[in-house]
């Protein structure tokens, strides 16, 4: 019981996150991050979304699944599109 709070918490926690970085996100997205059971990949998305320098960059991340270990990089860098003058905007996305 306790387990589950922690998912529901955790997954709305990354919504959050996603919403304060990059505005309005697609309902389909948010119906796939209420399918994650696994808290450890919900805590790699949290920390993604909080530090991709890109929708695009999360996206990718958010598609890796499990198979994503390591958050580094320029990618993981949030004030990369400010320093390269890049815009994140989920309507600027691929």
């Amino acid at each position: 019981m306790e387990n589950d709070a922690m998912l529901i918490d955790d997954r709305e926690d990354l919504i959050a996150v996603l919403r304060m970085r990059f505005g309005d996100i697609p309902g389909k997205m948010i119906e796939e991050i209420y399918e994650i059971e696994d808290m450890s990949t919900l805590q790699r998305l949290i920390l993604a979304a909080a530090n991709a320098s890109s929708w695009k960059v999360f996206l990718e991340e958010f598609q890796a699944g499990t198979q994503s270990y390591r958050l580094v990089g320029e990618d993981f860098n949030p004030l990369a599109n400010i320093l390269k003058g890049r815009d994140g905007d989920i309507g600027k996305a691929e």
